[in-house]
């Protein structure tokens, strides 16, 4: 089942959040942009998940950009066995 968790905007920055689950598995659908103040968004929904037990996915199949907030999050989040897919190579290139 998915459903949309946020559509935030922060100037031309705009991140939208799906989210499908099955399971104890959950894929956050990330669109947009991960900047700014955004980020604080996703790390907190990617706690909420993490500290309830859940294997997360971040799908950045729709992300166009990430500024070293953003980078250092998905890092973060790489290191915490969270899996990173579909990242343009720039994207996955830096969070490696």
């Amino acid at each position: 089942m998915a459903r949309d968790l946020h559509l935030v905007r922060s100037g031309n920055g705009v991140l939208r959040i799906s989210i499908a689950s099955a399971g104890e598995m959950i894929t956050l659908q990330l669109e947009g942009q991960v900047s700014g103040k955004w980020v604080e968004w996703l790390y907190l929904t990617c706690e909420t998940y993490l500290q309830n037990g859940a294997s997360l996915i971040l799908d950045l199949s729709k992300v166009s950009f990430s500024d070293r907030g953003g980078i250092a999050l998905l890092k973060n989040m790489a290191n915490r066995n969270v899996r990173i897919v579909n990242a343009l190579p720039f994207i996955a290139e830096q969070i490696r």
